[in-house]
């Protein structure tokens, strides 16, 4: 499928989860700092509704941090009913926004992840492909992932996916299921539990410091 396809499908399909959810699941902690299942969510509708002056007056109030901005994005639509943010994830489900210098791999990783923050916590399967994944292992595993999408500290590992032929890296090896990859290449420890390998440790460690 064409990845902007693939990105469009996925928010649909999460635009469906999501309206099955009761009023306690939207307030529940995600995998995603403070945020809430319903605060991810509106966020993952901020880049593609949010018009280049709120952005830039984002970015003015976050001090130029590309995360504080995201933030307030966050906090200045976090008052508005489910239903809108489910509206919001289809009205804008094949908008092709990505960050400046970067293609369809940051928005499509950044749906992957923060889907998983949005499921994980509610024990509900988020029902995608399973082989994309590895278009997000190879974003996270690079250097532009580095720009907002993977957390300062990370130690230099070999990552490898037990259910993908995929694996990228180099320093001692860490493997698992792709998204428990994934997500503990982005800072998230929930899923830490299903990996294994020598470099377990210092993955552990990163996660317990962040």
């Amino acid at each position: 499928m064409d990845p902007w396809a693939q990105i469009a499908s996925e928010r649909r399909a999460l635009a469906d989860l999501l309206d099955t959810l009761t009023p306690e699941q939207w307030a529940t902690p995600s995998l995603c700092g403070a945020w809430t299942v319903k605060e991810v969510a509106v966020h993952l509708t901020s880049g593609p509704s949010t018009s280049v002056g709120t952005f830039l007056k984002a970015m003015t109030r976050g001090r130029g941090r590309f995360d504080r901005a995201n933030e307030l994005l966050v906090d200045w639509r976090s008052g508005v009913e489910p239903a809108q943010v489910t509206a919001w994830l289809r009205e804008y489900a094949e908008h092709r926004f990505s960050p400046p210098g970067m293609d369809w791999h940051a928005p499509f990783s950044d749906l992957r992840i923060h889907t998983q923050d949005i499921v994980v916590p509610l024990g509900v399967d988020a029902g995608v492909p399973h082989e994309p994944w590895r278009d997000v292992l190879g974003f996270l595993a690079s250097k532009a992932a580095g720009r907002g999408f993977v957390p300062r500290g990370r130690p230099a590992l070999t990552w490898a996916a037990t259910d993908l032929d995929w694996a990228a890296g180099d320093g001692a090896r860490v493997e698992g299921p792709a998204r428990a990859l994934a997500t503990a290449m982005c800072g998230r420890a929930a899923l830490a539990g299903e990996l294994a390998g020598p470099g377990v440790p210092a993955l552990q460690a990163w996660l317990r410091n962040r």
